[in-house]
This record gives C-alpha cells, structure tokens and sequence, in this order.
C-alpha cells in the first residue's frame, strides 16, 4: 500500500495535531454539508466501536468513505446530543477492513458499489489497495467481475493516480475535491505548474471556480496583494461578473471604484493597470467606456450583421400587401385588427422586421398569418426560439416543427462554435424567432451570421420581459436604435380580456395594482399572508394538497414554484429543499456540493454545456442515480442525458426557480411568493414577467405591500451596452 499510504499521509498536513483531542475513523454517512461555508455534519465510524459519532466542523468536500483524524472537543448540543466539534482534520488511507470495503463502496471508484466492495475485500483483505495499485487485473478473481467492469476500474483508479498528486497539492490549499477534479480535466498533467504560474486563470478557465477563490490560493502561493498578476486577474474578473449583471461594457470611473472594493488596492494602480489592459487589446475603450474585448467585438458584429442582412437583396417578389392580408383572413376565418394587418404588411415588405407586444395582443394569430402567406411563396422557411419549451409552444401555434437557436446554428464539437455561420449559412428564404427578448449578445451574433443574407428575418418578443439572462438588451437596443422596422402592438383582444391573467399583467405592467379580489372561474389568485412563515405554508399547502386535489395539477409536471430570490425562507434554495421532502421523500439520496438528488427529483440546467446539447434553464427529472459508475441520467423531454457526478454542479432542483432562469417557458400553473424581504428584487418587469409565465392558473402569495412595491417600482436595473449606438454608426 506503499503508494496510496504515502500520497495520503501528505494531504492536509499543514496544521500540528497537538492540544485537543483526537478521533480517527471512517465517514459513514454525510448528513448535511453547506456548498458555501463548508459546515458539515456527518457520523464517523471509528474501529472496533459500534456506535457512530456525531461530528461537526469545517470539513469541506469529505466524501463517504474517506478516513480521517479529527482532532476537536465535545459539545453538548441541546437538540442533538453529543458531539464532535472538529477544528483540524487530516485525511489518511483506510487502514483496516471495514474503512477499505467503505472507501471502495463510497463511488469514488467508478465501476465498483457495495456488493464489489465487500467481494473484493473478502478477496484481498489488507492488501486490497495495493493490489489495485499494481496488479488490478487480479480483480478477475472476484466473483462477478468481468473484464468490462475492470477495464472501467483500471481506467478510473488510472486516472485518480495521476490526479493524487494535483489533489494533494490543491487539497493542501483548501481546494475542494471536485473542484480539483475540474481543473485536473482541464489542465491535465500541467495542472500544479499551471496553478503555481497563474492561480487566476483558474477564474475563467474552469467552471465553479471564482476570482475570490482563486485569490485565497494565490495567497498560499505567496502572491503579493499589490501584484501586477493580481490586479489585472481582478479587473477582467470584474468585467466578466458584471456581464453576468447582464453589461456588455461600464463606464471607466465606475468600473475603478467596483474593482477598488474587490481588490482593496489603490485606485491609482487599478488605472495603471487598465491601461495596460486597454494597450493590450483585452480592454477597449471608447465614449468613457470599456468592454471586455470579446464583446466589444460581438456587438460590433451584431451591427454589421444586421446591416447586410438588410442592405442585401430580398429572395421574395413584391406582394400586394393589402390583398395579400384579405385573403389570409379568409383563409383563417378572422377579422384581423388595424395594428395586426400593419404588423403583417412590414413582415412582407421588410427585409428585417421586429414584432413587440405583450400576452393577448395578437403575436401568435400574426405568425400563422404570415406563414400562412409567405409559404405561397417559399417552401424553406425556418421556424426557432430561444429554449426548447418555446420552441415547443411554437410548433404547437403553428402546427410545424420549431427549434432552438442552439439546434438550429448545431454546436461543432471538433472546432468548438457553431457549424451554422457566415461560410455555412442556414437553408432558408425566411426565418422566424419567438421570444427574441431572450436572445443575449452572443447568441444573437452567431444566429445573425448564420442567416443567409437573401433571407428575410422577423423577431417577435416582449421588451417588456426581463432581459435576456447572458449579458446585453439586444431586442430593446435594435428598436431603440430607430434604424429597424418595428410593430409595437397595443390592443388586447376580446378573448383574450376574459383572463385575470392576461388583463393584470397588462396592469402590472402599466403601473397598475392588479385586480385580486376573488372571483368565480378566476385564473388569477392572490392568497394574502402576514408572514414568511405563513407564505411558506401556503406554498406547500397549494402544492401538496390545493392544487393536486381541486384542479388535478401534477405538482411536478403541472407547476411551477418561481421566486425572485435564491436566499430567505421564501427563496428558491429553502422552497426546493421543503418541496423536495413534501413531494419526493426519499430515505436516502446522493449528497454533492452541498445538494442533495432523489430520483425523480426535479432538476434544471445552470449552463449550455454543448456537448450534451443541454443549455441554461433547461428542465428536467432524473431518471436513474448509479452510485457504482457515478452517474445520474435525467430526462429533459424524452432526451436522456448522462452526468458524471463531478458534473452535478451543473444541475440545481427546480421545484423553485428564479423567474430570470424560467424565461421563455410556460407551465399550466405558476406558484409565485411575493415577500417583503424580496424588496431588492421587486420590479415591475419582474412581476409581469413572472404572471405571463402561467398558462392556466398563477397564484401569488403574500402581501399586499410587497405586490405594491413590486408593481410601482418601474426603475428597471440599467443595462450598460453600446449596441444602439453601433447600429445607429453603421446603418447610417
């Protein structure tokens, strides 16, 4: 057990074990570990003891299985009875049977679960490790074993071999296990060197890794506070975390003062150091303003790509608009309104052409009509949105197939970017995109150049909506630009008045309080409450018990819980956890990172990752959890999709969701708390769009207070981007 013994004694040996007392023992079982502080309690199995331990501490990442020694105090906790308050800890190799049967059982051995585990340590006894070291094909001796499931055990234990030496290195520096397991897949064999050169480029190299986290290593790797090295990392970390914001560019002074309170250096050399930056090319300047360089670039594009999409030559024939708007009334037996017939003269006479409105005003009945005309004209037209709920909605309206943006550029995994682009444009004289409100900056370029430049381009959305989630106002910017047609729709139809829903978000969104007395055959509910304790109630009251038993809701399939904040008793992460045990209660689950998965739970996307074809906000229900070859399957609409568990920090339950993350899907009924203690987060925008997202039935859950400063506060967070200005500059 040379090698395994020697690497593990190395680990987290930066402290001294001396003045308290010390227990050694095996994890048997973690009950709860906090992503953000790394508090854990778990129950430690020491040898020859019967009864497990309680104990409690700072251990963040301890994984079940691994051996560790303790050294801390007993407490005695009202509540919970005896306990072990850790305060250093250190990891060591298993040294007798149960602990090495408990490691290999733990998952972190792909290919082997608790039958193997305890096959193999019958088998092997002591040596067990060792023989996995050197001679792992003796594992063909286990009864069961075959040569598949040792080729897969080889390859991992291969693979946690070379990686030992990174964990150590960064375990020894407080960096959590699946996080050096990311910054192994992505630096591979230079993992140390690259970490020991630049720690900050782990920031924006590897998913899950922030500046603050990379700048507590560089401490530990002696980099000065002062540094050059730092305070460059620290500015383009800065402009990178406020394109999360949703900013394209930010105004030089306020930048200064932003990376001054991250870095605590002095504001003269973060002017130095922008300077360089700006003389680098990684920053650009202009109009007192800097952009990270790439999306500098992208709205350059985004502007050049929208003037030869509309200076280029048109693939259809001139209609006769007024006759042409006759017929398709007859053909789909409506009266259509003065508003909806110009909205439908500018889609058959501009080359590009925007379509605005909110819920009821006539969106859907214009796309029909148009397609219904334009596919006289031409049998290649494209149909797209931006996730695939919308895309769903869309092929449901008009009765043709539909996809996403992503699906539609198709991601090429060899090169990286999308195939779809200005050499290898899309087939299509038009194309159609709904929801275009969600498009961000980048999206929007790749989709822009991947259209052919005889093409004709309608966006339709609602600028009143929260803007995309990735950064920039693209829809908003091209109307304000004045240099694009645009058909702002107004009147709400008469079908569409008889909905609370429709008619209060039209309210909200005026500046209006809805109306929320209760009314026979009402699709719009407001349950008052006095307190965070009573909305919570209420919550789980409706999904538990209202809406399942007196509207027949699927509380998984059929509602969704939406919550403008992720923290609080009535944010999202509380209402997942409480929702999690009301609705799928499981004696067990897998706990990583802080998260505990069911199956059957809930879940949703919180990146694209293009290799699975899954992107931001993508819902779905895990299907299978395979603590043998750590994987969990999730079903996201019939497609099954494979994640490593040291993926799972791409997943989050959904039972509660922000109503930015809920953009651009519909569910039948929408759940919504509106808490006082939500007040940073009640705008307007906010409120309408989380209404709109209810199909059948939404409910809002609260106070009245609350909903009146939701609704008056229009002041909608300023977006910092250059693209009107640049289309105004180059479609002059």
């Amino acid at each position: 057990m040379d090698f395994f013994a020697k690497n593990f004694t190395r680990m987290i040996s930066y402290f001294t074990l001396t003045g308290m007392e010390e227990l050694t023992g095996f994890i048997e079982r973690v009950v709860f570990a906090s992503e953000d502080t790394g508090f854990t309690v778990a129950k430690l199995k020491m040898p020859k003891k019967e009864e497990l331990i309680s104990i409690v501490g700072s251990l963040p990442s301890v994984q079940e299985g691994e051996t560790l020694i303790c050294q801390g105090d007993w407490k005695y906790h009202p509540q919970f009875g005896r306990q072990f308050e850790v305060q250093k800890f250190q990891l060591k190799a298993p040294a007798d049977l149960m602990g090495i049967q408990k490691y290999l059982e733990s998952g972190m051995v792909k290919g082997i679960g608790a039958v193997y585990a305890k096959r193999i340590v019958d088998k092997f006894g002591l040596d067990t490790l060792d023989m996995i070291d050197k001679d792992p094909r003796r594992l063909l001796e286990v009864p069961g074993i075959g040569k598949k499931r040792v080729s897969q055990i080889i390859k991992c234990w291969d693979e946690q071999r070379s990686i030992r030496e990174v964990m150590i290195f960064l375990r020894s520096h407080n960096v959590k296990p699946s996080l050096a397991q990311k910054i192994f897949k992505r630096y591979g064999e230079d993992s140390i060197r690259k970490v020991k050169e630049n720690p900050y480029a782990l920031a924006h190299d590897v998913f899950g890794i922030g500046f603050k986290s990379a700048d507590e290593l560089a401490k530990k790797l002696e980099i000065s506070h002062d540094s050059p090295l730092r305070i460059e990392a620290g500015i383009e970390f800065v402009m990178w975390e406020l394109s999360l914001e949703g900013h394209v560019c930010y105004p030089e002074k306020e930048l200064v003062g932003v990376a001054q309170k991250i870095l605590e250096v002095d504001e003269g050399l973060i002017e130095k150091e922008i300077e360089k930056l700006v003389e680098k090319e990684t920053l650009v300047r202009e109009r007192d303003h800097l952009w990270i360089k790439p999306l500098y670039l992208t709205e350059v594009g985004i502007a050049e790509e929208l003037s030869r999409l509309i200076y280029s030559k048109d693939a259809f024939r001139t209609v006769d608009c007024e006759r042409a708007v006759e017929w398709v009334e007859g053909q789909l037996g409506i009266q259509l309104a003065k508003n909806q017939k110009e909205a439908i003269k500018g889609s058959l006479s501009k080359k590009f052409h925007i379509i605005t409105g909110g819920p009821g005003t006539g969106k859907s009945t214009i796309t029909k009509a148009i397609l219904r005309i334009m596919s006289k004209l031409s049998g290649s037209i494209l149909l797209a949105a931006p996730t695939g709920r919308a895309a769903k909605r869309m092929s449901e309206i008009t009765h043709r197939k539909a996809f996403t943006i992503h699906s539609l550029l198709e991601f090429d995994f060899t090169k990286g970017g999308f195939k779809k682009n200005r050499d290898h444009p899309l087939t299509c004289d038009l194309i159609i995109i709904d929801e275009a409100s969600m498009i961000d900056t980048r999206l929007m370029l790749h989709l822009l150049r991947a259209i052919p430049s005889h093409a004709r381009a309608i966006f339709i959305g609602d600028i009143d909506q929260l803007p995309s989630v990735g950064p920039g106002n693209v829809l908003r910017d091209m109307i304000a630009s004045e240099k694009i047609p645009v058909d702002l729709l107004k009147e709400i139809f008469r079908q569409a008045r008889n909905s609370k829903i429709i008619t209060n978000a039209h309210r909200v969104n005026q500046g209006y309080f809805p109306e929320i007395e209760p009314t026979p055959g009402s699709d719009f509910h407001f349950i008052e409450t006095k307190s965070q304790e009573e909305t919570l109630e209420k919550i789980l009251e409706l999904l538990t018990k209202t809406l399942p038993t007196r509207y027949n809701y699927d509380p998984l399939d059929e509602v969704q819980v939406l919550s403008p904040m992720k923290k609080g008793m009535v944010g999202c992460e509380n209402l997942n956890r409480l929702l999690q045990m009301h609705l799928n209660p499981h004696k067990e689950g897998l706990s990583r990172m802080g998260r505990l998965f069911h199956p059957g739970d809930k879940v949703m996307q919180m990146r694209n990752n293009y290799d699975k074809h899954i992107f931001n906000g993508d819902v779905g229900k895990i299907m299978e959890i395979n603590l043998v070859d750590q994987q969990m399957i999730v079903n996201f609409d019939e497609k099954f999709v494979e994640y490593d568990f040291s993926e799972l920090d791409e997943l989050m339950l959904a039972y509660a969701v922000s109503v930015h993350k809920y953009q651009g899907s519909e569910c039948p009924c929408i759940v919504m708390p509106i808490d006082l203690s939500h007040f940073k987060l009640l705008f307007r925008n906010l409120l309408y769009t989380g209404i709109t997202r209810g199909r059948k039935r939404v409910v809002l859950v609260g106070s009245t207070k609350a909903l009146a400063i939701a609704v008056n506060n229009d002041l909608v967070k300023k977006r910092y981007t250059g693209l009107k200005e640049m289309i105004q500059q180059t479609l002059t």
